[in-house]
Order: structure tokens, then C-alpha cells, then sequence
């Protein structure tokens, strides 16, 4: 522990005019307060205090701040009041330590804290001082560091999760990358071990490979900007474990690929010598393109500077330099808390580097709702997340780019497997909707309704995508079962064999499986073909099939419903898995042909579909299939059809289209804008229609447009 007098001699050494007095009763009386209570460590709790105030002189921050730091547990922790602190120490350092207690109190965790009330006091508590935030995250960052000593792993991943996506964002915020990049880092070990280990490895070999690499570089890049006349001191670092392992995941490249796992930051006099330093960088050695930025002229948000360049350096390897001034570099390192080391946290100093918080509450003193507020704000301090609303007003953290789906499952499984649409801010919106910070999402849900495979392509959460994929795996077996055994019976009526499970069982020894119902199976997918089967239960044998079996109707789904009309089509026995080929799209009407794919089951394509000539050659796969004669009187359902059409590029041509569309009685359900020039554009056209002949009039309608070059129907 920090002893009293080291303590006071810390701050004396950066700021002389402290009040030594101050801090001395403030050491005192905490510890009193705190008296024989223990942390989680068996250390004395009066040790956590002492350490939050000894990383804040680290940052060289006012003695208020320190003296903040060494009480701010004690309102909470101990009998103390904030009447009390008053009285001994001042009003103003009374207003810092309740401050950090009502942090404290409203920390939003996101398995617990859903409403948006509580980010709006949160708001609130820091908009009085700044400092009130540096000592609640210098609170964490100790926090962080004793993390192990809890015995609780799910206590230690929740504390890492808030961590991560609450103080670590915040700290980001203010510009205090070195207490970011901790955080996340120690975070980083307790929620995923595996991969900070295997990062942790290959950055112990690259300084064993290079032990002297480091230093090395940094020389030659000194020397050669001494040889311009410009002064620079020059270190290097490496890239965080975390960062790391982020910008690997986002970036979708691997370890050796990174060109800024080793950096060099050049500190220069002066902004001027900043843009020389880079030009001699540059004819010294070959920029990697794509990997220049200029935070000078635009700094970042945080108000970090910095010229960030990406060279084949010394030893022809691949480094990031920094190039920055003293002043650049003190902001950098310590973000809002270098500013007392120039303006001692001046009225001036405050209102340049917390404006942030200010337009916070001004939209907060206009909102009438704190969904309104929230949704003009953007909650632009947590870039990776997205904060939504159920109609209820309870708080939803996900993912930035998640869908209503994905809002769905986060709210509870059962939700997202019910759910049939959604509405955003009152307005209704596809399920691949993007949701924004602020937005309201009602869930739409029906109980008839299941977990849709197309799910899986738009989703982003691991819970969603889970949930989804496990009903779908779960009723994909069942669809293959169900269709396995009707192609099995079918097989066996045309050798006019009575069929069984047991009778089937006679193959499982053959064909090394240990259920029936898994060969059922594999023949929904594909995976196994009906004579292969016939094999396996009657080793030896050759069969001939009567070509007079009949023929039966194929539906789809067990039961008719209003909802899910049957797809009439001939040729094959009932079942589930049928899919109508979207490279085609097959309608009433068309000569059509089976094919047996693996992982999918029937595939449903025109006879004259380009893709069947791409298919493997194999009579097995291929079922003949036609279409049940269906009175059009009686027969309500509607097909896509895809048309492709080639137009004039001006105005109004599109509604002229749907005008036409509707006129024939189809209805547009898709476009896609394929290519697109000054005087033409080619658009696929999804059209709803009973049948063929349906779609042929709507296409030569289309054709007696003047604005349309071609219309044709896809084929493949």
C-alpha cells in the first residue's frame, strides 16, 4: 500500500499549491471509516481506495480529484454522509464523491438494467464534473486488476462484460487510450481466455525472435530524421492483445498480415515538423497503400492528433509510425485528464473537451421523452452498440448492425421463434431492418408461426443465430424423415414389396447405421439414393420395378391451411422437404423436374432451366414431376416468376411498370437493379402470378411499353 506521506509527496511533485492538509485528513479518515473491512483478496478494503487515488496521480490529476479518490467509497461502504464529507472537507468535494456514488448505484449492467432512465441520470451525474467519471474509471480499472480474487466466474464474466461494453467505451470517449486499452485487455482474458492466450503466444515470439528489433528500428528512424534537422524522440510499442485480436476479426486477415502490431511513435516540436517527419519517412521507405491517416488536420472525436502512416520499414518489415507533438502526445496518452497538466482544469480547458456531455443535455433539456432523446443523440460514445426500447420502455443492448430479429431473441427465445414482423418508431419494417441507437421495436408475433432458415443470412446476435439454427436443424429432420420414408415406400410399392420399419432395419448393419429413422434421413437430404438403400436391406438381389405403380400428388406441409396453400405437384409421395428453384422459378403451367439434392431434399426446377446442365449426371437424383391440374377458379395461390428487363433510364418508368404489373393483376414483390448506365438499366423483376400464362401476359405488356428495350423471362 501507498503510504500517507508518499502519497502527499506524488501530487506535491506535480502541483505544488495542493493542499497538503486536505489530503492527509482525507487518508485518515478513510481509512478509519473503512476500519477492519476486507475485499475479496483478504486485503484491507481501505487498499482499493489508496490504489484508485495512486493511479489518478499517475495522471497527475488536482488534489480535489485525489481526495475524491480516497473517499469515494465511503457514503456507500460506511456510515459516512454526504453531509459529513461536507462538513470536513468542502462542498465541492462533497459534490465529486456523491457524484461517484450515484455512479455507482446506476451502473448500467446489461443483463439487469434495461430502462433508459438510468443512462439518462447517468448523464446527469457526470454533467456536473468531469473528474466525477475519471475516478469511477480509475474505480474499475483497480477493480480490473483484482478481478481473479473473485470466486464467482459468473460474477468475474459479468463485471467483464459491463466493463467492456460500458467504462472501456467511456474511457475511449475521453481520450484515455492506455486505461481503454487495460481494461479491455483484462476483459478480454475473462470472457475469452483461448484467444488471449493464443495471441499472448505469438507476441511473446515475435520478442523473442526480435529482441533487440524494437530499439533497433526506433534508431534508424531517428537517425535518419537527424540527418533532416528534425529533433525527434522516438519509441516503440506494441499493438494490445485485444486490438489485436478486433482488428483481426473485423479486417478478416490474419496475424502476419497486421502492419501495426509493431508502432513507432515520433514525437516532434512542433505541428509543422510533424508533416516534414512524415515526408522524410516517406522517401525513406515505401508507404503500404490504404494505410494513411491524418488526425492533425481531422482530429477524432476524442480529440485525438496524429499523423498514423503504415511503411515497409528497417529489415523490410512491415510498421506503423506515429507521428505527433508533445502536446499531441500527452492528450493521446491521458485524453482529458493531460489537460490539468496546461490548464488546471480551467472553465476554458472544461468547456472545449466536455462538449460532448453538454450537447447531451441540451437535447435532453429539449426531448419530451428519453426515447427521444436517446434517438437524436445516437449515444455516440458506445460506436459498437446499439441501445433500443420495447414498448415498454425497457432497455435493449445489441450489436450494432442487429435486426428486429435479433432484438426478438434478446428480449426472450420464445419471442423471436413467434415473431412475424416488426415496427420501428411506430412504422413497419422488414425483418433485415437495421435497428439505430434510440429506436422503439414492438415485436409482431404469431403463435403459428416458427423460425424462418433465411433468419441465419441477416442475423448478427449468437443468441439469435443459435435459437434459429437449432429449430431449424430440429424440424429440417423431421421434413427428411418424413420425406426419406415416402420415397423408401414408394420404392418398395413399385417392386410390389410390403413395406416396414422392420423391413428397412434389415439394411442398417449394411449401410453402418444405427436408426432407422437415420436412413430415412439421409435420403431426404440426398445423402443416399433409394436403390442404394434396396441394396443394403436385399444384398444380391435385382430388382425390376413395375413402371405401372401409381402416381400420387405431392403437398406441401401435413395439413391445408389458409395460410400455407399445398403446391400441387405430381410425382411423388407426401413429404416435406420441397423447394421451387430460385434460379428458374418454376410456375404452373411449365414442365418441371425433380432433383434430389444433398442437405435440402427436392429441388423443384423447369425443364428447360440452365442450371440442370451444371448438375452432377446422376438418373438417381432426377425425379419426373408435373404439375396437378387445378381449376384457375379454385386455385388462389401465387407463384414468383422473375422477368429481366432492360429500360430507358428516366423518370417514371418504374411506376409505369408497376402500373402496368398491376393492371394484369400481378403483384411486384422484388427488384434488383443489376446494371445501370446514363441511357439504359437492367432490372430483375420478381412477379407474383397463378401460372405461366399469367406471367406471359404481364411480360407482353411490359414489351408494349415505349420506355422498355427487352423483357424475358429468367430461365436459369
Amino acid at each position: 500500500m501507498i503510504r500517507q506521506y508518499e502519497l502527499v509527496e506524488r501530487v506535491k511533485k506535480y502541483d505544488p499549491k495542493a493542499d497538503e492538509s486536505l489530503l492527509n485528513r482525507a487518508y485518515v479518515f478513510s481509512m478509519k471509516a473503512h476500519g477492519a473491512q476486507l475485499r475479496a483478496s483478504g486485503d484491507p478494503y481501505f487498499s482499493h481506495p489508496l490504489e484508485v487515488a495512486g493511479i489518478l496521480t499517475n495522471m497527475r490529476l488536482d488534489y480535489h480529484t485525489i481526495v475524491t479518490a480516497l473517499l469515494h467509497d465511503t457514503i456507500e461502504d460506511t456510515v459516512a454522509t454526504v453531509e459529513e464529507i461536507e462538513e470536513l472537507f468542502g462542498k465541492k468535494i462533497a459534490e465529486l464523491v456523491d457524484g461517484v456514488t450515484k455512479l455507482s448505484r446506476l451502473e448500467l449492467q446489461t443483463d439487469t438494467a434495461r430502462e433508459a432512465e438510468n443512462f439518462r441520470k447517468f448523464l446527469l451525474a457526470l454533467s456536473n464534473d468531469i473528474r466525477v467519471l475519471l475516478v469511477k474509471l480509475a474505480d474499475r480499472l483497480h477493480n480490473m486488476r483484482t478481478l481473479h480474487h473473485i470466486d464467482s466466474e459468473d460474477k468475474r464474466q459479468r463485471i467483464a462484460r459491463e466493463t467492456m461494453e460500458i467504462y472501456a467505451p467511456l474511457a475511449e470517449r475521453i481520450g484515455m487510450r492506455a486505461m481503454k486499452d487495460e481494461l479491455e485487455d483484462i476483459a478480454f482474458k475473462e470472457l475469452n481466455p483461448e484467444a488471449y492466450d493464443t495471441i499472448m503466444q505469438r507476441l511473446k515470439f515475435l520478442r523473442k525472435e526480435g529482441k533487440n528489433i524494437k530499439s533497433s528500428i526506433a534508431r534508424q528512424i531517428r537517425e535518419t530524421l537527424k540527418k533532416e534537422n528534425i529533433k525527434a524522440d522516438v519509441s516503440g510499442r506494441e499493438k494490445s492483445p485485444y486490438s489485436i485480436w478486433t482488428k483481426m476479426e473485423r479486417e478478416h486477415i490474419t496475424f502476419e498480415q497486421l502492419s501495426d502490431i509493431m508502432a513507432f511513435r515520433v514525437v516532434v516540436g512542433d505541428t509543422r515538423e510533424c508533416y516534414e517527419a512524415l515526408g522524410v519517412i516517406h522517401r525513406k521507405w515505401s508507404m503500404i497503400p490504404g494505410q494513411f491517416d491524418d488526425y492533425i488536420s481531422t482530429p477524432k472525436r476524442n480529440r485525438y492528433q496524429s499523423i498514423h502512416t503504415a511503411v515497409i520499414g528497417p529489415r523490410k518489415l512491415r510498421i506503423e509510425i506515429q507521428i505527433r507533438t508533445r502536446e499531441m502526445h500527452e492528450i493521446a496518452e491521458s485524453g482529458v485528464a493531460a489537460h490539468w497538466h496546461y490548464k488546471q482544469g480551467t472553465k476554458k480547458s472544461e468547456k472545449r473537451h466536455y462538449q460532448w456531455i453538454q450537447d447531451f443535455l441540451e437535447i435532453l433539456d429539449q426531448a419530451s421523452t428519453t426515447e427521444e432523446f436517446l434517438e437524436h443523440t445516437k449515444m455516440e460514445m458506445f460506436q459498437d452498440q446499439v441501445f433500443c426500447f420495447t414498448p415498454k420502455g425497457e432497455l435493449i443492448s445489441l450489436p450494432r448492425g442487429s435486426t428486429p430479429v435479433d432484438f426478438a431473441y434478446a428480449v426472450h427465445t420464445a419471442v423471436g421463434d413467434s415473431c412475424v414482423g416488426a415496427k420501428v418508431n411506430g412504422r413497419v419494417v422488414p425483418l433485415r431492418h437495421q435497428l439505430e441507437n434510440g429506436d422503439g421495436v414492438e415485436i409482431i408475433r404469431s403463435r403459428s408461426r416458427k423460425p424462418s432458415p433465411r433468419w441465419q443470412n441477416f442475423v448478427v446476435t449468437g443468441k439469435a443465430r443459435s435459437a434459429i439454427r437449432r429449430y431449424v436443424n430440429k424440424s429440417e429432420r423431421k421434413e427428411f424423415q418424413a420425406l426419406g420414408k415416402s420415397i423408401l415406400e414408394r420404392a418398395f410399392q413399385r417392386l410390389d414389396l410390403e413395406f416396414s420399419n422392420s423391413a428397412v432395419a434389415e439394411g442398417l448393419e449394411n449401410l453402418t447405421l444405427k436408426k432407422v429413422e437415420d436412413i430415412y434421413v439421409l435420403l431426404g437430404q440426398g445423402n443416399l439414393t433409394h436403390r442404394e438403400v434396396m441394396r443394403a436391406i436385399f444384398p444380391g438381389t435385382k430388382f425390376k420395378y413395375n413402371p405401372k405403380a401409381r402416381r400420387v400428388f405431392f403437398w406441401r406441409g401435413s395439413k391445408k391451411s389458409k395460410q400455407d396453400d399445398p403446391i400441387p405437384i405430381q410425382g411423388l409421395t407426401p413429404g416435406m422437404a420441397v423447394n421451387l428453384s430460385e434460379c428458374c422459378h418454376p410456375l404452373p403451367g411449365d414442365r418441371i423436374v425433380g432433383h434430389m439434392t444433398a442437405g435440402k431434399g427436392v429441388d423443384v426446377h423447369t425443364l428447360d432451366c440452365e442450371t440442370l446442365t451444371d448438375l452432377p449426371d446422376d438418373p438417381d437424383r432426377l425425379i419426373d414431376l408435373s404439375w396437378r391440374d387445378t381449376p384457375d377458379k379454385t386455385d388462389s395461390k401465387l407463384y414468383a416468376g422473375r422477368v429481366k428487363a432492360v429500360m430507358a433510364n428516366e423518370s417514371g418508368v418504374l411506376a409505369d411498370i408497376a402500373s402496368i404489373v398491376a393492371r394484369q393483376g400481378g403483384n411486384i414483390s422484388n427488384l434488383i437493379i443489376s446494371e445501370r448506365d446514363p441511357e439504359f438499366f437492367t432490372m430483375l423483376i420478381d412477379i407474383e402470378v397463378k401460372n405461366d400464362k399469367h406471367l406471359t401476359s404481364i411480360i407482353t405488356a411490359l414489351r408494349a411499353m415505349k420506355l422498355i428495350s427487352r423483357v424475358d423471362r429468367m430461365r436459369g
